[in-house]
């Protein structure tokens, strides 16, 4: 075996153990918050040991999270509001994406321009108008005033845009020249081939909307409308001492759902990401 070849396979070998101790480092959080979810909190107040751990094992903060919050209420209006943007981001984001991909008006590359600007606000500077709009609006504690100011985005514009913008445009001028109308191109050709777009872009929203903490507090003002973000807060505020394995445990059954989702949508993720890289 010659050097270069040894040389080559050493820097694979180093490139891979620096990405494990970096998946470790990213990871181990998490880990060490699922343990600690399954001590009791005096065994927390001290830096517990491997033997108080293994001895003291049990799933009494998971029980007594059930029983003084309504988690599933606040996974279910979670869900709700993650479900109302998607819809709406993909319908809204598809027919405008649809529009500066094919059309041809005055000002789109302006407009477009001004798309792009706007993806680069934070979402944080216009909070307070948003929050003022949504309350003059009678909107508060509803799901409307929940996902109203998340209709519409830039990125799910600019993706799509992509994607249609990737078709081959020969498939355009040939369903054109047989009559096909601009919806149906859209419905059944543009749409269905965009498919990994839609996924990725559905679990971002997916992500972005179930860990959203902000907005949620501020439109929701009854316990019934919380989300599990918010209610994962009243459990840390609610007592002078705090429960660090209740916490450990909320913690842990708020990122359940966002890590199934993403385990499940990894690869669609991917591909929808590099779907409008290179035009084909």
């Amino acid at each position: 075996m010659s050097k270069l070849v040894i040389k080559h396979k050493t820097k694979e070998k180093i490139g891979v153990a620096i990405k494990i101790i970096i998946g470790l480092m990213f990871v181990s959080p998490i880990f060490i918050g699922l343990v600690f979810s399954f001590v009791p909190d005096e065994e927390l107040y001290a830096l517990p040991t491997f033997r108080t751990i293994v001895d003291n094992f049990s799933v009494n903060n998971y029980i007594k999270v059930f029983k003084t919050l309504p988690i599933f209420s606040y996974i279910k209006t979670s869900l709700v509001m993650c479900a109302i943007v998607i819809v709406a981001q993909v319908v809204i984001s598809s027919l405008s994406a649809y529009a500066f991909a094919f059309f041809k008006f005055p000002a789109k590359n302006l407009l477009f321009t001004l798309v792009l600007i706007a993806m680069m606000v934070p979402g944080q500077v216009v909070t307070i108008t948003n929050f003022l709009t949504i309350r003059r609006m009678g909107l508060l504690n509803t799901y409307l005033g929940l996902t109203l100011v998340s209709f519409a985005g830039g990125r799910s514009l600019f993706m799509f845009r992509q994607s249609y913008m990737s078709l081959p445009y020969e498939m355009k001028e040939a369903a054109t020249v047989d009559g096909c109308s601009e919806l149906r191109y859209l419905f059944q050709f543009a749409i269905p081939l965009s498919l990994p777009s839609i996924s990725s872009i559905s679990i971002m929203l997916f992500i972005g909307e179930f860990n959203a903490y902000l907005w949620p507090l501020l439109v929701s003002r009854k316990p019934q409308m919380y989300t599990i973000q918010i209610g994962m807060a009243q459990m840390i505020g609610s007592d002078a001492i705090p429960n660090y394995g209740r916490m450990m445990a909320v913690a842990m059954l708020s990122l359940i759902i966002p890590i199934i989702v993403f385990i499940i949508g990894e690869d669609y993720l991917i591909a929808g990401m590099t779907r409008g890289a290179v035009k084909g």
